[in-house]
């Protein structure tokens, strides 16, 4: 009896020191997710190399780093001819002043596109209107390809109207255009002229029927109709005015500042009545496209016009992109002034002139609110 006590003390042993070291050789259940799910930190912290001469889906470019700042710009040499043999070597890059590595540089011909076409049909448009509608018909039916751009109407006043929501039917975009038109206020007598003290003849407020709040026009077309698009899109405002603001809430750093915000270029086509109004305010729509990427056109004749239209064409079709990622790292969603420079000194003496927003707003750590811009 005390030999099977003592053989039953040895077996009990045995299985116990084999529990054990099958314990010790199987990691638990709890452990394996976690060393699976925890990558090398090398992966979680080094991106992806790019060469960045090489042909890179346009997709995929605005997808490959979220920390990276993308500029788009253009290179026309003296004779207003596009310059499309650039090299990542041949530009340089600052951000407040300071060099920038640059990531990728590229060119961009098929990005899709989100426009938002917007018509002045205030007094000082009443003669050009219509062939500012044919032109931007014109436009319309040679850059819009269905299934990939989109485009909007808006007409204004004192007050914006959106005639067409963004879609990718021409037939919807040239009917939109069909419909604006010039609608006089009451006491109009033509050529700029209202008498005062009139009954209104319907019931839209009168006052803003005859004013122009053109920088609130360009703040709610970047707010409301063009931030909802896909940011793997080119947005842009082609805007048809005289450049004359008279109403409205918004100041035209208001609207500039809004443009950067939603990554809006703003192509402005300068038209205006110079026998009954003051003709195109010149320094003001220059202001405006310049400093969002775009270019103000000030046309003299309808073949002007049409010409403008087709370089706007070009220009949102040949361009490059620069990005880079800042090496100020600050999340504090201030201003940050942007400046590309040709370096080859090969191209120096070409005078070439660069086209490019003139800075963005950082990202910011805090809860969004409506900044201005000190300068």
């Amino acid at each position: 009896m005390a030999y099977r006590r003592h053989l039953a003390r040895i077996l009990v042993l045995i299985l116990s020191l084999g529990a054990a070291s099958l314990v010790a050789l199987t990691p638990s259940r709890a452990q394996e997710p976690a060393a699976q799910s925890q990558p090398p930190p090398a992966a979680q912290s080094t991106p992806k190399p790019v060469d960045p001469n090489t042909t890179v889906d346009d997709d995929e470019v605005l997808s490959v780093n979220t920390t990276l700042t993308n500029v788009l710009f253009t290179a026309i040499d003296k004779d207003k001819r596009f310059v499309t043999t650039l090299r990542k070597d041949d530009v340089r890059v600052l951000e407040d002043g300071v060099p920038q590595e640059i990531f990728t540089f590229q060119q961009q011909i098929d990005l899709p596109l989100t426009l938002a076409i917007v018509i002045d049909v205030s007094g000082s448009q009443e003669h050009t209107l219509p062939q500012e509608k044919q032109a931007a018909r014109e436009f319309v039916d040679s850059v819009l390809r269905p299934r990939r751009d989109e485009v909007a109407v808006v007409s204004f006043t004192g007050e914006t109207t959106l005639e067409q929501g963004l879609t990718g039917s021409v037939e919807r975009v040239r009917h939109a255009i069909d419909r604006v038109e010039f609608v006089p206020p009451s006491g109009y007598l033509g050529n700029g002229t209202v008498v005062k003290g009139t009954p209104p003849i319907s019931g839209t407020n009168n006052d803003l029927a005859a004013s122009t709040a053109l920088w609130d026009a360009v703040w709610v077309t970047c707010d409301e109709v063009l931030s909802e698009s896909s940011e793997q899109t080119r947005r842009a405002i082609i805007l048809m005015t005289d450049g004359y603001n008279t109403s409205g809430k918004m100041k035209v750093q208001d609207a500039i500042d809004r443009a950067i915000k939603t990554d809006t270029l703003v192509f402005v086509v300068g038209v205006g009545d110079s026998f009954s109004y003051e003709g195109v305010n010149e320094g003001a729509i220059r202001k405006l496209a310049e400093n969002t990427g775009g270019r103000a056109y000030v046309p003299h004749s309808e073949e002007d016009l049409r010409r403008a239209f087709a370089q706007i064409q070009q220009e949102l079709r040949e361009q490059y992109l620069v990005a880079y990622s800042p090496t100020n790292k600050r999340h504090d969603g201030t201003f940050r002034r942007l400046q590309i420079e040709i370096v080859n000194p090969a191209l120096k003496d070409e005078k070439l002139k660069l086209t490019y927003r003139q800075g963005y707003f950082a990202k910011s750590d805090t809860p969004t609110t409506r900044r201005r811009r000190t300068e």
